[in-house]
């Protein structure tokens, strides 16, 4: 049994090409311990505690009606106030912090209110490593923070976003995708999860022609897309005295969600896979397969592969036999005279 899928480029085929959304980087880190920093303060926590009182006189007025109280929670998970003591904050919300200092103060300052801003949250990071403009660990805020809010934080990607890949590892799991499919297909821009690691890498994009084309080479992408007819202008055309004009190929992994919807036959044998090779079929001797060519995009490392005419291999016989022959003639030639 064959374990790929050969597909047809077609009008219908190009169109499902466009309109796929390639979310197997969403689909990995679906349900696994997404979203923020979440409410609770954590040990490195910093904070700014603001006391005010009723009364000028009061234990924290010092000739105003309030003070303010830098504050880091320990390694115990404890901070420090003046006359409330050592105060569990780690795993309490800040409203609940505040209230529990409130009411340590009660009995001691005069009408005590306490407003609490966290300043640094550093006990929820993750770490931007490679080609970012500012790689670093970096706090997440209380609020969900998305992977490309982080990516900007670190200043983006020095290389171009089509051509530097991000890998996101959390915990046992690790996934990657090229930045520009976080703008491109938004459910990609995954929540980020304290202890998350980020890799960005510069990593260009190329494909490789093979077979009857007039140069056989390893080809960089020159722009951000590069069309099937460009790629083979590329490599110079086919080759006028070789090449097969109905048997054009490009071989690539596919998602299997794709090629179930390209190829609804083989939806029962694709059951369970991830990716699927598959080898796409154009034929340039219809005039349509031209137009269709201009269409279908090329991908980080296609290869494309122009197949020989059936006669080129007679050809290639013929140039094997020619000094043999030319041999056989010019012998012939001295026993006549």
């Amino acid at each position: 049994m064959e374990n790929y899928a050969v597909i047809d480029i077609a009008p219908g085929n190009i169109e499902y090409l466009k309109n796929y959304r390639p979310l197997a980087f969403m689909n990995q880190f679906k349900g696994v311990g997404g979203g923020g920093s979440g409410a609770r303060l954590g040990v490195g926590d910093n904070l700014q505690i603001k006391i005010w009182e009723a009364s000028r006189e009061g234990l924290f007025s010092n000739g105003s009606d309030s003070t303010l109280i830098p504050a880091t929670i320990d390694e115990s998970g404890f901070i420090f106030v003046p006359y409330a003591g050592r105060i569990q904050a780690a795993g309490q919300s800040v409203e609940g912090l505040r209230q529990t200092i409130e009411s340590k103060l009660a009995g001691k300052a005069v009408e005590p209110q306490v407003l609490i801003v966290v300043s640094g949250k550093m006990s929820a990071t993750a770490v931007v490593v490679g080609d970012a403009a500012k790689p670093g660990v970096y706090p997440l805020q209380v609020r969900d923070t998305r992977l490309l809010e982080l990516v900007a934080q670190a200043g983006g990607a020095r290389a171009a976003t089509y051509e530097t890949v991000v890998t996101l590892k959390r915990g046992t799991r690790s996934g990657t995708t090229r930045l520009e499919h976080l703008i491109d297909f938004p459910e990609n821009n995954v929540l980020v999860a304290p202890g998350d690691n980020i890799l960005l890498s510069h990593r260009p994009r190329t494909f490789s022609a093979f077979g009857a084309t007039k140069a056989n080479q390893l080809v960089p992408f020159r722009t951000k897309s590069v069309s099937m007819a460009e790629a083979l202008a590329t490599v110079g055309g086919l080759n006028d005295y070789r090449a097969d004009a109905g048997g054009i190929f490009l071989f690539r992994y596919e998602e299997a969600d794709l090629v179930r919807q390209l190829r609804p036959d083989l939806a029962q044998r694709l059951a369970g896979q991830v990716e699927v090779p598959v080898v796409y079929r154009l034929s340039l001797q219809d005039p349509r397969g031209f137009f269709l060519a201009r269409f279908f995009e090329m991908r980080d490392k296609d290869i494309l592969y122009v197949a020989n005419h059936p006669t080129a291999e007679f050809g290639k016989f013929l140039q094997i036999i020619a000094p043999l022959t030319n041999n056989a003639i010019g012998v012939a030639a001295i026993m006549n005279k």
